[in-house]
């Protein structure tokens, strides 16, 4: 599991918390959130959905619900005053790297095609402090997890004044919009709001499921497709023992790992391509920022789901080597582009 360095978690756990301090630990929650999409999509998008087509589905449930976060941790910062932040080069984190807030010796993340061993990546950065699917881990002598972080600002939020969150319901993405999103008004709808991130993350207490039932939590759907099958409750215990979720091997395209802009050739189709792909990338970060600081229509919301097309269109033909007229595999490498194209 990944481990937060302690320092997220002083502030938070003073008597008295400032709106300050909540604030600044639900922007590093958005950018924690977002820092694993890119790495989930490298691994959905380097998949021939017609040979790994469960793999596929179950990968992308979980970057939906990574994009449910992103925007529930920016519905709890605008209820208590602040502005999330995503339109912005630092946003992005730089892969190979750890995820923001992991601690020195976490785990290094990268952009990879998809396998078994980039999998238990995944399963490495969702897994819950006590999965139910197995006993108790020992608990690790150093950092906190990603869950303790959250019930820490849940606790914040607590001791906020009644006063310090807007119970007017603005600049709040409702469900209307994005399926599961909680509208804050106040404490009890902030910390439904978390318990709906960590339930769907790493599951309940006693549970592998996401709370209300509907799906398994992130971990489990992961050690799924490792395992091979889909996990189910046999003779009152949890064990991977339903259909099968078969891996084709050859479905999966011989990409880079970890591409950067710089080592495609200026001029050549392949950097046309990544420059491309990240102006797509780039303009979703800048309409979510818009979606999620006020502009919450359905007008907005529409823009979104057009670029996140747009992105696995344009992924797909760069990692297939369609785009690239099958002269090599290539992948984009999710960096900011500037808006003036430089």
């Amino acid at each position: 599991m990944i481990r937060l360095q302690p320092a997220l978690f002083d502030e938070l756990e003073r008597p008295s918390p400032s709106v300050a301090a909540v604030q600044r630990s639900l922007q590093h929650a958005i950018e924690l959130e977002h820092a694993t999409i890119p790495p989930y999509l490298y691994a959905l998008y380097s998949l021939d959905e017609g040979l790994n087509a469960k793999i596929s589905q179950l990968l992308f449930s979980v970057v939906r619900q990574e994009m449910l976060h992103m925007c529930l941790s920016s519905n709890i910062l605008n209820a208590i005053g602040g502005q999330p932040a995503i339109d912005r080069p630092g946003f992005i984190p730089r892969y190979p790297g750890r995820l923001p807030g992991a601690v020195e010796a976490g785990l290094v993340v990268h952009l990879r095609a998809f396998s078994m061993q980039q999998l238990e990546v995944f399963m490495t950065i969702e897994e819950p402090e006590h999965p139910a699917d197995r006993l108790p881990a020992p608990d690790p002598s150093v950092g906190r997890t990603i869950g303790e972080f959250y019930d820490a600002i849940s606790a914040a939020l607590a001791k906020l004044p009644s006063s310090a969150f807007d119970a007017s319901g603005k600049r709040q993405v409702s469900a209307e919009l994005m399926r599961g999103a909680v509208v804050v008004t106040d404490l009890r709808s902030a910390q439904a709001a978390i318990t709906t991130i960590v339930d769907q993350g790493e599951g309940t207490r006693t549970s592998p499921g996401d709370g209300d039932g509907a799906e398994l939590a992130h971990y489990y759907r992961f050690k799924e497709i490792h395992e091979g099958r889909e996990l189910i409750r046999l003779e009152g215990n949890w064990a991977y023992q339903g259909p099968p979720i078969p891996f084709n091997p050859q479905g999966v395209y011989p990409v880079p790992d970890n591409p950067k802009s710089s080592a495609y050739p200026a001029g050549g189709i392949a950097a046309a391509a990544n420059r491309n792909f990240n102006a797509a990338y780039t303009s979703l970060l800048r309409v979510l920022h818009e979606l999620f600081n006020g502009q919450n229509t359905a007008a907005t919301f529409q823009r979104a789901l057009a670029l996140m097309m747009s992105m696995k269109e344009q992924a797909k033909g760069m990692m297939s080597a369609v785009s690239n007229y099958g002269q090599i595999n290539i992948g984009p490498s999710f960096e900011y582009q500037d808006p003036s194209g430089g």
